[in-house]
């Protein structure tokens, strides 16, 4: 008795780690493009249900681009057929997020696509304006980009204010926050950063919203796409009010200060930085995690930008 009861507990302790390392494997939060989990293993040649939310989804980012002008080409990015077109797609964004690249979407692929992003795009019009330094050794040690045409602004003193927002729990602390954000990039730049109470003499509004809010970059609900901020000198951070935010952040919350100062660097001028997970500028970040610090590449970027 005493040895079958062994046996069980030792087939239900192998159980238990089987389920943690599944659990730990999978992306967490409730992503809207949940059902692209069901498209693991897909590749070219296939027909797939939902395999369309693929294609919205690497097109958003600028990965992939149909040829819109020929008719029979208009619904391509809305149908499930995996052709020759989304298999490049997907190998360009493996090789921009060191994954192996296969043109299928493979289980690493899936989990890459499914993690909290912001929501500008990491390649402009199929070209990604990008600067790269190198180290003696010939080691890229930078992949800061910018907007196309490299935008910048042309006063040195930006004015921001607060617009109407949709009520969201854990914000409250949203002034403090970009506070110290904008002072981040301040203290690298020769950027001043003034908080104005009135909107018409303000450089930058920032605000939460939910869904379509009228820019034409909806928010899609928790999961998926936490904020963005536009080029310069449009001015606009907007912050997606259905995700959990915290100051001290949860396993299921995202952390404000970090999103705020990634999103300051849109709004200066820069892309983001595919190379460098560490880097401020990286598109994708986490529930319950907190990166605050500007690394050597934003810096490098900003700093290149402007010209200092």
């Amino acid at each position: 008795m005493a040895e079958k009861t062994f046996k069980f507990l030792v087939s239900l302790f192998l159980l238990l780690v089987i389920l943690i390392k599944f659990v730990q494997s999978e992306p967490t939060g409730h992503h809207p493009f949940k059902s692209i989990l069901n498209l693991v293993e897909s590749q070219k040649g296939q027909s797939v249900s939902k395999l369309h939310l693929v294609k919205q989804y690497l097109k958003k980012f600028g990965y992939l681009d149909y040829d819109l002008s020929s008719n029979k080409n208009l619904n391509q990015v809305d149908d499930d057929e995996f052709d020759d077109r989304l298999e490049s797609a997907i190998r360009t964004y493996q090789q921009n997020f060191h994954l192996e690249v296969t043109g299928r979407l493979d289980k690493r692929t899936v989990n890459q696509m499914m993690k909290p992003r912001c929501g500008v795009a990491d390649i402009f019009n199929s070209t990604k304006h990008h600067n790269s330094s190198k180290s003696s050794d010939g080691v890229a040690n930078a992949d800061y980009s910018f907007f196309p045409g490299a935008p910048r602004w042309s006063k040195k003193h930006l004015k921001y204010t607060f617009g109407a927002t949709v009520q969201v729990a854990g914000a409250e602390s949203i002034r403090s926050v970009c506070k110290q954000s904008f002072q981040k990039w301040a203290q690298v730049t020769d950027f001043t950063f003034e908080e104005v109470p009135n909107s018409a003499d303000a450089d930058i509004k920032i605000a939460f919203y939910q869904l379509d809010h009228g820019d034409d970059e909806p928010f899609d609900g928790p999961g998926g796409i936490f904020a963005h901020g536009f080029r310069p000198t449009i001015g606009m951070l907007h912050f997606d009010a259905d995700e959990t935010w915290s100051s001290n952040p949860g396993r299921q919350e995202l952390d404000l200060e970090s999103v705020a100062v990634h999103e300051i660097g849109h709004l200066l001028g820069l892309g983001h930085s595919e190379d460098h997970p560490d880097a401020i500028m990286y598109p994708y970040f986490d529930y319950g995690k907190t990166k605050r610090s500007l690394q050597e590449d934003d810096i490098e970027g900003i700093r290149d930008l402007y010209g200092l």
